[in-house]
C-alpha cells in the first residue's frame, strides 16, 4: 500500500515540492529523522484522506469551471445564432436589393440609349428646321420688301388720284349725263312682266 501511495504521490503535479518530497521521505522509510522508525496505520489513512480531500476540492472546482464554461458557451453559442440570423437577413435583403438595382440599371441604360436616339432625331430635326427657317426667313423679307414696295406705289396711286388734276382729267374722260352705268332695260323688263 505504501508503494502505491509513493507513486501516486510522484505523480501528483499540483503538490507542493517541500511538500511533496516530506511524503515521500516518510513513505520511503529514507528520511534522516524517521530512521527506524515503523509508520502507523492511522497516520497514512489521514495523509491519504488528506490527499483524497484535495482531489476531490481539486475535482468540484475543476466540474464548477466546466459547468461554467458549459453555460458560457451555451449563451455564447445562443448570441452567436441570433447573430447569424439577423446577418442571414441582411445577407437576402442585400442581394434582393443588388437585384433589383441590376433591373433598375438596365432599364436606365435602355432608357438612355432611347433618348439618345431621341437627341440625335431632334438634333436632325433642328438642322432641318434651322434651313427650313433661314429659307422662310429670306422668303419673308422678300415678301416684306415687295409687300412695302406695293404700299408705296399704292400710297402714290392714291396720291395721284386724289390729287385735282387727275380728277379733272377723269371728269373730262366722262361722257355726259347721258352716259351712266343704270340700267335700264332691266327695269322696262320687269314692268311688262307685271
Amino acid at each position: 500500500a505504501a508503494q502505491v501511495l509513493l507513486k501516486l504521490v510522484q505523480g501528483k503535479q499540483d503538490m507542493i515540492d517541500m511538500d511533496r518530497q516530506e511524503l515521500v521521505a516518510f513513505l520511503s522509510g529514507s528520511s534522516g529523522e524517521s530512521a527506524g522508525y515503523a509508520p502507523q496505520g492511522g497516520e497514512i489513512t489521514g495523509i491519504v484522506k488528506e490527499i483524497g480531500d484535495t482531489m476531490q476540492k481539486s475535482l468540484d472546482e475543476a466540474t464548477a469551471a466546466e459547468g461554467e464554461s458549459v453555460k458560457g458557451f451555451e449563451a455564447m453559442m445562443v448570441a452567436k445564432n441570433k447573430e447569424v440570423e439577423a446577418l442571414t437577413g441582411a445577407i437576402e435583403s442585400k442581394t434582393k436589393q443588388i437585384g433589383e438595382l441590376g433591373v433598375a440599371i438596365v432599364q436606365m441604360k435602355e432608357d438612355l440609349s432611347d433618348t439618345q436616339a431621341a437627341l440625335m432625331a431632334d438634333k436632325e430635326f433642328l438642322q432641318e428646321l434651322d434651313g427650313s427657317c433661314g429659307t422662310k426667313g429670306k422668303e419673308w423679307e422678300e415678301r416684306s420688301k415687295t409687300r412695302g414696295e406695293e404700299l408705296v406705289a399704292l400710297a402714290d396711286t392714291i396720291k395721284v388720284l386724289n390729287d385735282d388734276d387727275a380728277l379733272d382729267l377723269f371728269k373730262k374722260t366722262l361722257p355726259g349725263a347721258s352716259s351712266s352705268f343704270i340700267q335700264i332695260t332691266s327695269g322696262a323688263d320687269r314692268n311688262r312682266a307685271r
